[in-house]
């Protein structure tokens, strides 16, 4: 059985207000009842119930992150951006991987919900705005992480991803390829889709160039070796001779496919560019251009703003938007 506040003050001989301020406020009480309380306590093995005095005192001391998988480098910098920042305030990061499962999104937003976190750091799978106003009417900020708000109802910290696709295959096309194909999915994913339009705005400019888009189901690198296994089962012919990936783990995985096991030379057959640039994005077997995204500094802004919305439910949402930028390496320029 759990021991209570009054077993301590039993134990020490004082009353439960006394052991109260010896834990809220031990400037109130005398040196030796504080030291025959903090001997109660240890001695009974008391662990404060802090989740009910914070909503009691009506301001918990934690907030939630849910990230799209965070088995993905690019998503566990983001969180240690955002535990920086919450450090410096005294706040704890909650992190749920949704594991792009909208079931385990609902779950976990349901679960900070329950918590009375201060607020949310989400990166959603879809068009959740009515639930995460319901979160915001209950008094819990929320700031949308790696997604751009699609209105100005929500705050959000993300990259220009249109930007980075352009910029992306734009760096294909002036290497001299022309038949560039696009790695990535599902394409109901926001990131993905605008990562995909940047690229067919890059390959419309230039007439002869052409696009194919090939859908994944997940943005891993088991998958990325799956769709790199369809390109090395093609005549060679048939295969484009770039490729870009929505993000860096299916580079990686689509590498090893073309590498290991097709016997293709990257990128002298086939070239190749990421997004993220992930820390091991320079460390694969061919080192990997890609897009880098200031993954920590999103965490940091997107805390920061969540912060400064729970102290103040007046501010007005804000869209930090940075932009992409293109790291080359062997994988697309030789």
């Amino acid at each position: 059985m759990a021991v209570s506040i009054r077993d301590v003050a039993e134990r020490a001989g004082v009353s439960v207000g006394t052991v109260s301020n010896v834990l809220n406020k031990p400037d109130r009480v005398s040196e030796a009842v504080a030291t025959r309380v903090s001997d109660a306590i240890r001695e009974l093995g008391y662990v404060r119930n802090d989740a009910a005095r914070q909503l009691r005192a009506g301001r918990s001391s934690s907030v939630g992150l849910v990230v799209l998988d965070a088995r993905n480098p690019f998503f566990t910098d983001v969180a240690r951006g955002a535990e920086d920042a919450a450090a410096e305030h005294g706040v704890a990061v909650l992190l749920g991987d949704s594991d792009e499962k909208p079931e385990r999104e609902a779950a976990y937003l349901d679960l900070f919900e329950e918590q009375r976190v201060r607020g949310v750091l989400v990166s959603p799978l879809g068009d959740i705005r009515d639930r995460l106003q319901r979160l915001r009417a209950l008094g819990a900020p929320v700031v949308l992480v790696d997604r751009m708000a699609e209105d100005s109802s929500l705050s959000s910290v993300s990259v220009d991803d249109v930007a980075g696709g352009r910029t992306a295959v734009a760096h294909l096309l002036e290497t001299g390829r022309r038949r560039i194909a696009f790695v990535g999915g599902p394409l109901g994913l926001r990131q993905v889709a605008d990562r995909l339009a940047g690229a067919q705005h890059a390959v419309a400019a230039v007439p002869d160039a052409q696009l194919e888009v090939l859908e994944g189901s997940a943005l891993s690198v088991s998958e990325g070796r799956r769709m790199g296994e369809q390109l090395v089962a093609r005549d060679p012919a048939e295969r484009p001779d770039a490729v870009f990936t929505a993000n860096d783990l299916l580079a990686v995985g689509l590498l090893q496919a073309l590498v290991m096991r097709g016997g293709v030379r990257v990128p002298d057959d086939i070239a190749l560019i990421g997004f993220d640039d992930i820390d091991f994005a320079s460390a694969t077997i061919v080192p990997l251009s890609s897009l880098r995204q200031p993954s920590r500094l999103i965490g940091q802004t997107a805390l920061g703003i969540l912060l400064e919305e729970a102290d103040d439910p007046t501010l007005a949402p804000r869209q930090v938007v940075f932009q992409p930028e293109l790291v080359i390496r062997e994988s697309s320029a030789g």
